[in-house]
């Protein structure tokens, strides 16, 4: 049973009231932790184990949950830290818990050994504090899932290698979990059908296997009335299973007797306590051994999937419904009828993991609100005869567009067993009979390209209540050109619409379907790159003044992916809009002081692109645009060398060393290549610097000039017109910054750990690469500014980004980062500036990248740092600033002005 969060809240406030005061002696403890894990809808015995002695036998623990929990009474005398130690030693590794819970009623102390974090309450107050222990439903789940997992990928490998592939695999597959999972489930009477089926009609060497599965796929798809009279009496009793499933038959091959063994082993898994949502992760890993040992990065966990429907509509729901509960049966009965009115489409679908939870929560809600009608309308222990207790919230509000066929029939399989599994527990909650019915009715899940589609052919716009989704990550230039056009035509950006993701399209999509209706929302996951850089200024106006929508809720940079396997590490933000018309009222925002960890949810009056609140603004939908020269008055910056070579000038030392053993007359034109990579940890490369040699020494320099050579044919074979053109000039590279004197750098890429980028100086021979940002004659005052933390939050709001790294942009970061008004005295900055380079030079043996991680960070640079930010915070106004925040409202209020 899947219990919701409001569900579970309310079992929390059952088990206080049972066990507060009461204490948990050990003859108690079995019984305390049963009702524990009951309240998030596990069965402890079928986890855990009470009352065991550690392997060294000297520490009793009262609970053990392998690889997940320890539970025990606090030692007197002892941290956790230390009575942990005395458990971890006792424990094979592989059974190291994460967690240790130490219940000393009234008071429980959760312990996280990955994170080296403890949380400590009352018994009282574990309703406020009880999605700490989110990890059980997860543990359980992902067990379950991983199991069932490894299963079927057993199954596909054995079945890859004797020769059955493709789409006949993959309709294999998802007809035997179906099969295993109705076996296990009670859709198939009596339970244990399909396993008695295989088991004993079936030859043990597997030779007449598939013959038997064919029959049975071809009886699952035929209604009872139509089945010949003479079909064989143990096919008879399968019931008729409607729908798209079973609808085609298939070529399935002959199995022989390790194939039986494997699918009988599969039967005797209780696949009932499978999540439907993870249908579609199973079946995609499974089809590539390589992906199938990281499947985590493709599995969209329940949690992350509640991150956008809680705030998009779930939490309003149940807010409505919590403010309903003191009001009449009529009030009730109307907010169900609207439950069963709303629409949901998901516009890029996959196999339906947003949609099965989706319904699974709206049908978790209505059982609560019937639960609530049923309640009130008792009158002397009877039901009032006008009140009916039945479900109206059906799978047929549900909606999707995928663009892969296999997909759409996951989608559906799963949202009908979502359907099933719901209806088991409302009549398990209301004491009614469950009949199975065929797949009659089901979600309408369409196949197709949703960005060539008009979504209003697959559900009317004036219907659709909630747009949600998490539709591709495709970035700008990994896309192909078919995705490039449909970027440019749906964004109408001309040429300029190849800097946006491909996600952004179905942002824009959507606006104009809501818009076209007049009602529904949108809850979209995107790479974070929509909210940063170049981007925002392209894309944001779209969304703002021809879709008219509005920022309602959204989730800052957070990690999107799976505890369960691997981990995905794609940075992510989920961003909910609304019509402008219609997104009055406060806003929710969701920051991550840990990107890994869980969100802190404040409320503010708007939310700008950049997902902060844009206090002080004139227009709070104000976007940085990218700037061709600097609007600051500063300096041009530009990009290094960029050589287009091929790799044949560039040397590390080995290929130098080498190089130079056959050339020696080459030494004097080898000259420092420096990247981000090499300014800020110390590594080194060299390039062929070529451009000012006299023909007459390139002829006494015949390994040189076969490197030239390379290049000009490397140049030869480009598609671009521009680089076959410098194949006619091969002693030049396509950027050509060859400084002669000393030069400020700023790398391209850096660490988001970093608090401060670390810029500086570098001195000829050395060629800067275009991973470097120059700022030729720069000067101290340059460089104060620019590592101040004041142009470090004006890069962390505006910048790109690589993964979680920064990418400082010369248009969006430099040429528009906010200075103070003219007339401010800058030179008294070039002090403290000088500081902060005689701070680095006092560790001169340690890299640039040591220097500036935030653990190592030496205590006279961070005071030479802060004592700089004080004084470039003065010249920007005269009190102090209290947060980055602050720093950042100042600044967009500068920029706006600079408008």
């Amino acid at each position: 049973m899947y219990l919701s969060w409001h569900e579970i809240h309310i079992r929390v406030a059952k088990f206080v009231e049972k066990w507060r005061g009461t204490g948990n002696e050990k003859g108690d403890s079995r019984n305390f932790y049963r009702d524990f894990f009951s309240i998030f809808g596990v069965s402890s015995g079928r986890v855990v184990q009470y009352e065991e002695y550690a392997v060294n036998h000297f520490v009793c623990i009262d609970l053990f949950w392998p690889g997940v929990l320890i539970a025990a009474q606090k030692k007197e005398g002892q941290s956790l830290r230390q009575q942990a130690g005395e458990y971890f030693d006792g424990l094979p590794e592989n059974q190291h818990p994460r967690y240790l819970l130490v219940n000393d009623v009234p008071i429980f102390t959760l312990y996280d050994f990955n994170e080296q974090e403890e949380v400590s309450f009352p018994i009282t107050e574990l309703q406020s504090n009880v999605e700490a222990f989110g990890f059980i439903i997860d543990a359980q789940r992902d067990k379950a899932s991983m199991q069932a997992f490894e299963l079927i990928g057993h199954l596909h490998d054995r079945l890859n290698a004797v020769g059955y592939q493709g789409q006949n695999i993959d309709r294999l597959l998802m007809r035997t979990v179906f099969c295993l999972f109705a076996d296990n489930a009670g859709i198939f009477n009596p339970q244990g059908l399909f396993y008695d089926f295989i088991q004993k009609r079936t030859d043990e060497d597997g030779g007449d296997l598939g013959l038997w599965l064919a029959h049975l796929f071809q009886t699952l798809a035929t209604p009872e009335k139509q089945r010949s009279s003479t079909l064989d009496k143990d096919l008879m009793q399968f019931p008729y299973v409607g729908g798209r499933l079973f609808q085609k038959n298939q070529y399935i091959p002959s199995f022989n007797s390790e194939l039986r063994q494997i699918l009988l082993d599969m039967c005797m898994y209780d696949w009932s306590g499978i999540s439907p949502a993870i249908f579609g992760t199973l079946f995609q890993s499974v089809m590539d051994p390589g992906e199938r040992r990281i499947w985590g990065v493709h599995y969209t966990t329940e949690r992350n999937i509640l991150k956008v429907i809680a705030p998009l509509f779930l939490d309003d729901l149940h807010e409505e419904f919590d403010r309903l509960r003191s009001r009449g049966i009529a009030e009730l009965v109307r907010f169900q009828e609207r439950l069963a009115r709303l629409r949901f489409l998901d516009p890029a679908c996959g196999c339906g993991n947003f949609l099965v939870i989706a319904y699974r929560e709206l049908r978790l809600l209505e059982i609560e609100v019937l639960k609530e009608i049923h309640s009130k309308s008792r009158v002397r222990g009877q039901i009032k005869a006008d009140v009916s207790v039945r479900s109206l919230v059906k799978v047929t509000q549900f909606y999707g567009i995928e663009i892969s066929e296999f997909p759409t029939h996951i989608a559906e399989t799963a949202l009908w067993i979502t359907d099933y599994i719901m209806n088991t527990q409302f009549s398990m909650e209301f004491g009614q009979t469950t009949s199975w019915t065929p797949l009659a009715t089901f979600p309408i899940i369409v196949h197709g390209d949703a960005l060539e589609m008009d979504w209003s052919d697959v559900l009317t716009a004036s219907d659709g209540s909630f747009v949600f989704g998490n539709p591709p990550f495709v970035g700008a230039k990994i896309q192909n050109r078919h995705q490039r056009s449909q970027v440019h035509k749906i964004a109408e950006l001309g040429s300029s619409g190849g800097t946006l993701d491909y996600v952004t399209a179905w942002f824009i999509k959507a606006g104009e379907y809501i818009g076209s209706g007049g009602g529904g929302r949108i809850g979209f996951v995107s790479t974070n790159s929509i909210v940063q850089g170049e981007q925002v200024g392209q894309f944001w106006p779209i969304l703002f003044e021809r879709c008219k929508l509005e920022i309602v809720f959204a989730h800052r940079t957070f990690v999107w992916g799976s505890d369960a396997r691997g981990e995905a590490q794609v940075h992510v933000v989920i961003v909910g809009l609304d019509h402008q018309v219609r997104a009055g009222g406060r806003k929710r925002l969701f920051s991550y002081p840990d990107r890994n960890g869980e969100p802190l949810e404040s409320q503010v009056p708007v939310l700008s692109p950049y997902l902060f609140y844009p206090k002080g603004l004139k227009n709070f939908r104000l976007t940085v645009r990218e700037e061709t020269r600097p609007i600051n008055g500063m300096k041009k910056m530009i990009s290094g060398s960029q050589p287009i070579d091929g790799k044949h000038y560039i040397f590390n030392r080995e290929e130098r060393d080498a190089f130079l053993a056959r050339e020696p007359g080459a030494c004097p034109f080898l000259r420092p290549f420096v990247g981000a990579r090499e300014f800020l940890q110390g590594r080194q490369r060299w390039i062929l610097a070529l451009h000012d040699v006299h023909p007459n020494v390139l002829e006494r320099l015949p390994k040189v000039l076969a490197r030239m050579d390379s290049v000009r044919a490397y140049r030869e074979l480009s598609e671009r017109v521009s680089t076959k053109k410098l194949a006619r000039t091969p002693a030049l590279y396509q950027v050509n910054i060859i400084p002669t004197a000393p030069f400020l750098v700023i790398p391209e890429t850096s660490s988001d750990y970093r608090h401060y980028i670390p810029i500086g100086w570098m001195n000829p021979p050395a060629i800067p690469s275009n991973s470097l940002k120059v700022l030729l004659h720069a000067t101290l005052t340059d460089f104060a500014l620019l590592t101040s933390s004041m142009h470090m939050a004006w890069m962390r709001v505006v910048a790109g980004r690589l993964g979680s790294g920064y990418r400082y942009s010369v248009g969006v970061v430099y040429n528009t980062f906010p200075v103070p008004s003219e007339g401010v005295n800058m030179t008294s900055l070039e002090p403290l500036a000088q500081e902060v380079l005689n701070a680095r030079t006092a560790h001169s043996e340690s890299t640039l990248a040591s220097l500036y991680a935030p653990d190592h960070m030496p205590p006279d640079l961070r005071h030479a740092h802060r004592a700089l930010d004080c004084a470039v915070d003065t010249l920007y106004r005269p009190e102090s600033f209290d947060s980055e925040q602050d720093r950042i409202e100042h600044l967009f209020v500068l920029y706006e002005k600079m408008q």
